[in-house]
């Protein structure tokens, strides 16, 4: 089999209008398709980063939380490409986004840091 690159990512969201505001006014990914699922009381946003399509906000009614913290096995944290991680940091906190101490991956030597979406999903910036 050959895998040519990752399709997307989908997230199940507790509160839509939250995380969508989240997800397109805080992190800028631009809303592609918008629909509402009626048999099952749910919407489906996708959205482009960088001009492609990569991640789906879905919601449910009652989705059962996912421990994060200890962490849990199964997908750990999404994580975005920056150019340059200080001016990013900086965008997030004067958006009132509490953001980690930036790290050095130490393999390597990349800065790095995590915040968490409304839902408490940890994602990473990791600069270029």
């Amino acid at each position: 089999m050959k895998l040519n690159k990752i399709h997307h990512i989908a997230i199940i969201c507790s509160n839509y209008e939250k995380s969508k505001k989240f997800y397109t006014e805080i992190l800028g990914l631009t809303p592609k398709n918008e629909v509402y699922r009626k048999e099952r009381d749910s919407y489906k946003l996708d959205l482009a980063v960088n001009g492609q399509y990569q991640v789906e906000l879905f919601s449910f009614p009652n989705p059962p939380d996912r421990p994060s913290f200890p962490e849990a096995a199964g997908l750990r944290h999404l994580a975005f490409e920056v150019d340059n991680i200080e001016e990013a940091v900086e965008e997030l906190q004067a958006k009132g986004i509490e953001v980690e101490m930036v790290r050095i991956d130490e393999f390597t030597e990349k800065k790095f840091t995590f915040f968490a979406d409304p839902d408490g999903m940890p994602i990473e910036l990791y600069e270029k």
